[in-house]
């Protein structure tokens, strides 16, 4: 059996499921992308090739496996996108999560079963049906649990908000014994630049007390101001909206200090190492045109502590 164990962003890793870009079938239509960063390069004709999404996610492997991480896949369906693990599970503390997903990626779900079918039935958790959840819009920090949401009477407007009230209702319900603090973020179905798909897409906890953040793509700014006054301004790396749009705040933690992140990303890079980080640069600029990056490909399974 598996034990799972996950109570931060941080902690040293030690198991994960990372998604994979085999056999991720033909550039989709404008209609059926997912979201306005796909749709922006599908437009363009620089939607990314199987080939190249392949080798970049090889190279975060070498880096997980450089450090002692035991690296799960999913099984590779045909013609199936499947680079995302996290939104489709995600793991607080002891349970696994299972997303109530865009009804078009279920089969995601059952591509992880030779993972999840080792967690024990009673850690296996299902949301009901009107819980609407993806992993990227949730992070455990400790006592708390931050989730991104949209309050919005037309939710159901935007493919774009992926996670709900209700399931932020059901996870404070799940871990009573947490604080669940939601955060209302903007969100448009045709400009990346006016869109937060999900949480980590505006905001990430990283090690040494310090976040990275950016403060548009939040539309209670006291909300905003909330989390910039638990981590302290100070400890706070504020992205710009082109940064945001380009995934700057979706970077991934192997432990407090070591963190993997794309290698373009100079600004951000320069910061970390001055903190004191180890920063492991990988190339992912072309998974980042389907509007995820490090954290939305890896679903951590097993932290220390």
């Amino acid at each position: 059996m598996l034990t799972l164990h996950i109570t931060d962003e941080i902690s040293p890793l030690k198991a994960v499921v990372l998604g994979s870009a085999k056999s991720n079938g033909p550039t989709p239509s404008v209609e059926d992308a997912y979201d306005p960063k796909s749709r922006e390069h599908i437009l363009a004709g620089t939607y990314p090739s199987e080939e190249d999404m392949v080798n970049e996610m090889e190279g975060v492997v070498k880096v997980l496996q450089k450090y002692g991480v035991k690296v799960f896949r999913p099984h590779v369906l045909e013609n199936y996108n499947q680079i995302f693990a996290r939104d489709i599970s995600f793991v607080i503390e002891d349970k696994i999560i299972i997303a109530n997903i865009l009804p078009d990626r279920e089969r995601e779900i059952d591509a992880t079963e030779h993972v999840w079918s080792h967690v024990e039935k009673s850690f296996r958790i299902i949301l009901p049906d009107a819980c609407h959840v993806e992993g990227g819009d949730v992070m455990p920090w400790n006592d708390h649990i931050f989730v991104g949401t949209y309050r919005g009477d037309d939710y159901a407007d935007y493919i774009t908000a992926r996670t709900n009230m209700k399931a932020v209702e059901a996870l404070q319900n799940l871990f009573p014994h947490k604080k669940v603090k939601s955060f209302n973020l903007r969100k448009s179905n045709t400009d990346p630049r006016m869109n937060a798909l999900h949480l980590d897409c505006c905001f990430q906890p990283i090690g040494k007390g310090k976040a990275i953040i950016h403060k548009e793509s939040f539309l209670e700014v006291e909300e905003y101001e909330w989390l910039v006054n638990f981590f302290g301004k100070e400890n706070c790396f504020h992205i710009t909206t082109d940064e945001m749009a380009s995934m700057f705040s979706n970077i991934f933690s192997i432990s407090p200090d070591v963190i993997i992140s794309e290698r373009n990303f100079t600004r951000l890079n320069d910061w970390l190492r001055t903190e004191g980080f180890t920063v492991e640069e990988v190339a992912y600029g072309e998974i980042a045109k389907q509007g995820g990056l490090l954290r939305c490909s890896t679903m951590p399974l097993v932290r220390e502590g």
